[in-house]
């Protein structure tokens, strides 16, 4: 039977870089795309030749809705899914958080049911590092650190892993998580960090740090992600769980200050703002299991890929 895997929310960020690299090496699988194209989505994403393929199909539904999943579903037979989809601001959560348990718990139940109902194989549920909550400077999390989250955002995507594993245990879901750090790369949406500070900076804006800027965050090549993600999803057991990050520790200062450096902008350039509600101060997770399990590690090394990833929206 040929393989066919469903991907959520490929118009965005980490799923539109997947696809534009997977669809095109894996001629042999099919790959179909579903998406509800919300207010981040972007068309231009996703390159013409992944477009233009014959294994490359797009169907646009709200997977709120169960009839258009199991549609969807009656349409292609696919074996798998890898279920990128989910809301992911921070500070977009603390506004709103309904929204956030809306699309991050109920559209992961609804595919867990739809994986049920049609006899799926694997489950991959692509998670984050904030649902362990935050660290002291010598500590990392490991794949059995308890879940801890803090913001509506983080509680949301850790009753999702919780939701995918209680699947396993009571209807014997096949599954894989994996939980990675911040990412980096092209495609991303205009509200996160880098491009949101570089679209402002060409305008001659300033740019809001934190007051207490010493929160640190690792930093992770998007294409790295999206490689270790596809050797999660073709090579891991049933039931694992794995952190992928590249131990690039960074404040959002010295973020900022790379990106002043990079557009001739001097530190004027920043404001300095009252903290985010509930802000974590330091993610980092240790990524042994990976590398001991699977053979995988990063290859773009911060200091090469930051100065690209400005460069690239900079040329926009």
């Amino acid at each position: 039977m040929k393989q066919k895997i469903i991907i959520t929310w490929w118009a965005w960020f980490i799923g539109s870089n997947f696809l534009n690299k997977y669809v095109i090496l894996n001629p042999e699988i099919i790959f179909i795309n579903i998406d509800a194209l919300t207010y981040a989505w972007k068309q231009e994403n996703i390159s013409l030749e992944v477009k233009n393929s014959p294994n490359y199909f797009f169907e646009k539904i709200d997977i709120r809705n169960v009839d258009e999943i199991n549609k969807v579903y009656e349409k292609y037979s696919p074996t798998d899914i890898i279920h990128f989809a989910a809301e992911s601001h921070v500070d977009n959560s603390i506004k709103n958080p309904k929204i956030f348990t809306e699309t991050n718990v109920i559209w992961t139940q609804n595919l867990l049911d739809a994986h049920r109902k049609f006899s799926l194989k694997r489950f991959h549920h692509i998670s984050t590092d904030e649902v362990y909550w935050d660290l002291p400077n010598w500590w990392f999390f490991t794949e059995v650190t308890p879940i801890n989250a803090s913001s509506p955002y983080s509680a949301s995507k850790a009753s999702s892993d919780l939701i995918v594993k209680a699947y396993w245990r009571t209807f014997w879901v096949n599954y894989v998580i994996t939980r990675c750090s911040n990412n980096y790369w092209p495609n991303q949406d205009n509200e996160k960090l880098i491009p949101h500070f570089i679209n402002l900076l060409r305008s001659n804006k300033p740019v809001t740090v934190y007051w207490d800027w010493s929160n640190i965050r690792d930093w992770l090549y998007v294409e790295d992600h999206c490689d270790a993600i596809w050797e999660v999803f073709t090579k891991a057991e049933n039931k694992s769980i794995y952190n992928i990050w590249w131990n690039n520790e960074y404040t959002n200062l010295e973020i900022t200050k790379l990106i002043l450096k990079e557009m001739d902008k001097w530190e004027e350039f920043i404001s300095f703002v009252e903290d985010r509600k509930g802000h974590d101060v330091r993610y980092a997770i240790d990524a042994t299991k990976i590398k001991k399990e699977l053979n995988w590690e990063p290859k773009v090394k911060f200091e090469n890929g930051i100065v690209k990833t400005i460069k690239y929206y900079l040329n926009k």
